[in-house]
């Protein structure tokens, strides 16, 4: 777990939260200091110009950024409810197959939903690679009965039917997974944080009274740290507070199980 958090620290919001805060807070500082070590008589108005453009440009960025991230969360919501239509409608579609095939699909249909419920509701690695693994063998599975059928059937469209669908419904799991893997640019969040870091330098070092604006400094720091926790929050898909609810799933799994749902 820890060292999960240490290599992908952007997976998890609040982590980007206390980082960012911190070293934002402490660039406003070390400006403040220096300022305080230049001559009163050297004044460079320049300075309050470049802060500003350098502040424009980051807001810019952030835009930009929140952005990426509504765009990819949006991905997921459509993945999700893509898959879960794909798979509603296979398990309807192996219905018009002998009763058997029928049978033993509709039965290793059910287990996957499941599989697919956990997916969005592990956050543990060695689960999520369990959950992986036996994802990947039901498909096998499923494939392998759906391919049996088709070949000790005559060729006819609702066989053809039912191959397309367990093939769109397997490829729909792969469209989810690729979203889920399509993350904000490292080389994005870098930019933004070193643009941040200035930003913060030029605000402590065009500060004409460090003494009475020392807590006038974390202001800014926290304004942009909230920011990337928002930013963070949204492009992650397991850790934080705005997660993909799989509902459209849920929904399917409730259809499948319906003894299940009864109180």
């Amino acid at each position: 777990m820890i060292r999960e958090i240490l290599f992908n620290p952007i997976d998890h919001p609040l982590l980007v939260f206390i980082l960012s805060f911190a070293a934002l807070w402490a660039a406003a500082w070390f400006g403040a200091k220096l300022r305080k070590r230049r001559p009163r008589t050297a004044e460079a108005p320049e300075y309050g110009i470049v802060e500003s453009a350098t502040l424009t440009l980051l807001a810019l960025i952030v835009g930009f950024t929140f952005s990426m991230a509504i765009d990819r969360f949006g991905e997921r919501k459509k993945c999700e409810a893509a898959e879960a239509n794909a798979i509603g409608t296979e398990y309807l579609r192996v219905g018009l197959l002998p009763a058997e095939e029928t049978a033993k699909l509709q039965t290793l249909m059910r287990a996957y939903v499941d599989q697919r419920l956990q997916f969005y509701a592990t956050w543990n690695s060695e689960e999520r690679e369990r959950n992986s693994v036996d994802t990947a063998r039901l498909q096998d599975q499923m494939w392998t009965a759906v391919s049996a059928a088709a070949k000790a059937l005559p060729p006819n469209p609702v066989v053809a039917l039912a191959v397309a669908g367990m093939n769109d419904a397997i490829d729909a799991q792969g469209y989810t997974q690729a979203s889920w893997w399509n993350r904000i640019p490292v080389e994005a969040w870098g930019l933004m944080f070193v643009i941040a870091l200035t930003s913060n330098l030029l605000l402590g070092y065009t500060s004409r009274a460090f003494e009475r604006e020392a807590k006038g400094l974390l202001f800014m720091p926290a304004i942009f740290s909230i920011a990337f926790f928002l930013i963070a929050d949204i492009d992650s898909p397991r850790w934080g507070l705005i997660h993909v609810n799989p509902q459209n799933l849920e929904s399917l799994a409730a259809s499948l199980h319906p003894a299940s749902a009864q109180p």
